[in-house]
């Protein structure tokens, strides 16, 4: 089998390098290349066709996240893995949402790390310890499987995701526990709160959940 090709994408050369290095000893691996932007790493994989991305989250010019998102959309036969400092929860599910097949900290052994390249070359996500037992907790937290939906007496109806954030507005949750359940940035929720109100002419979060109930929403 052909080698997997990896592209290394971080804004810091020292780190690049080192990384060239301890792949360059592999057989089953080779760097086709190096980026120290988001930008740079898009232009790299258009014209290298890399297998898997190293792609560090805090960079210059486009962060790692947007250059994520980009290079699934651009690019989508390239596998993504976040490799970075930080496992914060933000960073975390804004890397997964993007469409990072794989996140492992820095610190990680340079086994797991070649484990996790030739596993993402196969398609296989990959996450560090710490990383999968937040994704775990965060399923845990999601709301039960939603029976099918009834027609809605409404003229403009709700969309999924405004039933989605309906159900968890009439349990009183804020916007920013709303965001956190639902994987969405808590703006898009203050807009999917907007289109409720409107649609079911709620002129507040508690007429709006006692409306939804009355419409056999909830």
């Amino acid at each position: 089998m052909r080698p997997v090709r990896v592209l290394l994408a971080d804004d810091q050369a020292l780190f690049r390098e080192a990384l060239a290095v301890l792949l360059g000893v592999r057989d089953d691996i080779v760097v086709v290349g190096e980026a120290g932007d988001g930008a740079q790493a898009l232009d790299r994989a258009a014209a290298l066709r890399p297998d898997v991305v190293l792609m560090d989250l805090r960079m210059p010019v486009l962060d790692g996240v947007a250059a994520t998102r980009r290079m699934r959309a651009e690019h989508p036969a390239v596998r993504v893995i976040a490799l970075t400092t930080f496992d914060d929860d933000e960073d975390v599910f804004a890397a997964l949402r993007a469409g990072a097949l794989g996140y492992l900290l820095k610190d990680v052994s340079s086994a797991r790390l070649v484990e996790a390249i030739l596993a993402a070359a196969r398609d296989e996500a990959v996450l560090q310890p710490s990383v999968a037992a937040k994704v775990v907790a965060r399923f845990a937290r999601l709301p039960a499987e939603q029976p099918p939906a009834r027609p809605q007496p409404l003229l403009v109806p709700l969309s999924e995701r405004e039933l989605d954030v309906l159900r968890l507005l009439a349990d009183g949750r804020s916007n920013r526990e709303i965001a956190a359940a639902l994987f969405l940035a808590e703006g898009t929720v203050k807009n999917h709160v907007s289109g409720v109100l409107a649609k079911l002419d709620a002129r507040d979060r508690t007429q709006a959940a006692l409306r939804a109930r009355a419409l056999g929403l909830l």
